[in-house]
C-alpha cells in the first residue's frame, strides 16, 4: 500500500496531470529534492511518466511534466437501474472508450451479473483492471444494503460479480459514484466544495466539501427528493406537496401534463409540446423551472458552497426553461452572496456509468504498491 504521501502523488499526477514538478511542490507542500525522491519508484515502475520538456514559467531549464502512463489501465463502470444495465469502458482518467447499454431480462442478482457479462463483452475484451458498480440505494462496504429500484437487500453484488469475472469490484451508491467522477475527472474538478444535483426517473443530491465527497449512509435514502420547493405543487407518492420529487421527476412531469391534456403522454412529449407553446406543457415546465432553480439556490445558500453540478436523464428540463431556473435561483440568492457557478453535464446515463468506473479507478489507486 502507499503512503499518504505517495498517495497524494499519485491522485495530484492523476487528476491534473500531465503536471510540471513545479506545480506539485506547491500543490503538495514539498522540496524540489524530496519530490524527486518521492516521484522515483513511480518512474521506476512505469507507473508515471516524464513527458516532452515545456516551459512553465520559471527560470532555467524547462520542466518535464509528469504524468500517468496511459497503459495503466482500463476500467469498466456499470449503473444499474431498475431495468436497464448501463455501462463504460474507460480509461484511466475515465475517458470513454466505448459504452453499451441493454434491459435487464430479470432483477435477481444472477440475472444482472449474467447481464453485466454481455454487456462486457460488447464494450471490449481484453484485461480490465478494475470494475465500478453503482446503484441507486444504500451501500455499505460494497454491500448493497437497500436497492429499491431493483428491490435489493443486503446483497454483496461485489463479492458475486468478483467471483464471475475474476476482477476487482467496487460497489458504491450512484450519486456518491457520480460525484467522485465529478471531483476528480469532470466539472467540478478543482472546486473544493459543490453540490451534485441529478434530475430525471429520481431526483439525486451529493455533496463534496474540502475537496471530499460527503459520505454517508443517508446518501442512498434520498433524503433530497423530498425538500418542499412548492407550496401548491403536486403531491408526491409519499404525501409532500410540492417536492422535488413532485416537481422535478420525469413521471412526475408527464403525469401533470397528461392529465391536463386529458391524454397519456411521455416526459419527451411534453418538453415537445413546451416547445410548441403548448400552454399546459409550458406551464409544468415552467413551475419545474422555478422549482429547480429553488433547489439549486437552497443548495449553495445552506452548504455555503456556490457551485452546483447539474445532471441526470432529464436534463433537458434545465436546457428549456434556463432563462427561468437561473431567475430563480437569483431570487432565492441574497444580491450580496457571489453568484451560483452551474456546471451542467448533459452525458445521461454514460455520466452515471463513468461515475461507476470513477471509484473503480480511485480503488485501483488506493491498491497501488511500490514494492
Amino acid at each position: 500500500m502507499l503512503t499518504d504521501s505517495e498517495s497524494a502523488l499519485a491522485r495530484e499526477v492523476l487528476i491534473h496531470g500531465p503536471i510540471s514538478r513545479r506545480a506539485l511542490t506547491t500543490r503538495l507542500g514539498l522540496s524540489a529534492a524530496s519530490l524527486t525522491r518521492l516521484a522515483k519508484p513511480f518512474l521506476d515502475r512505469g507507473i508515471l511518466v516524464e513527458r516532452d520538456e515545456a516551459p512553465d514559467g520559471s527560470v532555467g531549464r524547462p520542466s518535464r511534466p509528469l504524468d500517468v502512463a496511459s497503459e495503466l489501465g482500463v476500467f469498466v463502470g456499470v449503473k444499474l437501474t431498475g431495468d436497464r444495465v448501463y455501462a463504460a469502458r474507460t480509461d484511466v482518467r475515465a475517458q470513454l472508450l466505448a459504452r453499451d447499454d441493454r434491459p435487464l431480462p430479470a432483477r435477481d442478482p444472477d440475472a444482472v451479473v449474467a447481464c453485466i457479462l454481455e454487456v462486457l463483452a460488447a464494450i471490449g475484451g481484453g484485461r480490465v483492471n478494475g470494475i465500478g458498480v453503482s446503484v441507486g440505494g444504500v451501500v455499505h462496504g460494497g454491500v448493497v444494503e437497500f436497492a429499491p429500484f431493483l428491490g435489493w437487500s443486503d446483497v454483496d453484488f461485489g463479492a458475486l460479480l468478483s467471483a464471475r469475472t475474476g476482477t476487482p469490484v467496487t460497489v458504491e451508491n450512484d450519486l456518491v459514484a457520480l460525484a467522485e467522477a465529478e471531483r476528480w475527472f469532470g466539472l467540478g474538478r478543482g472546486i473544493p466544495g459543490f453540490s451534485v444535483i441529478t434530475i430525471g426517473a429520481g431526483i439525486g443530491y451529493a455533496l463534496v466539501a474540502h475537496g471530499e465527497v460527503v459520505r454517508s449512509r443517508e446518501a442512498g435514502v434520498g433524503l433530497g427528493g423530498h425538500i418542499p420547493l412548492a407550496a401548491h405543487g403536486p403531491v408526491c407518492d409519499a404525501g409532500h406537496r410540492g417536492c422535488a420529487q413532485a416537481m422535478l421527476t420525469s413521471g412526475s412531469i408527464a403525469a401533470q401534463v397528461s392529465h391536463a391534456l386529458g391524454r397519456s403522454v411521455t416526459y419527451d412529449d411534453v418538453l415537445a409540446l413546451a416547445r410548441g407553446g403548448d400552454p399546459a406543457a409550458r406551464a409544468v415546465t415552467g413551475s419545474g423551472a422555478d422549482a429547480l432553480g429553488r433547489f439549486i439556490a437552497l443548495a449553495a445558500n445552506l452548504t455555503l458552497q456556490p457551485a452546483v453540478v447539474l445532471a441526470g436523464d432529464g436534463i433537458a428540463l434545465f436546457h428549456l426553461e434556463e432563462e427561468r431556473v437561473r431567475a430563480a435561483i437569483a431570487a432565492d440568492r441574497d444580491p450580496r452572496a457571489d453568484t451560483v457557478a452551474l456546471f451542467v453535464d448533459d452525458s445521461s446515463f454514460t455520466a452515471w456509468a463513468r461515475g461507476a468506473a470513477a471509484v473503480a479507478i480511485q480503488a485501483a489507486v488506493a491498491s497501488l504498491t511500490l514494492s
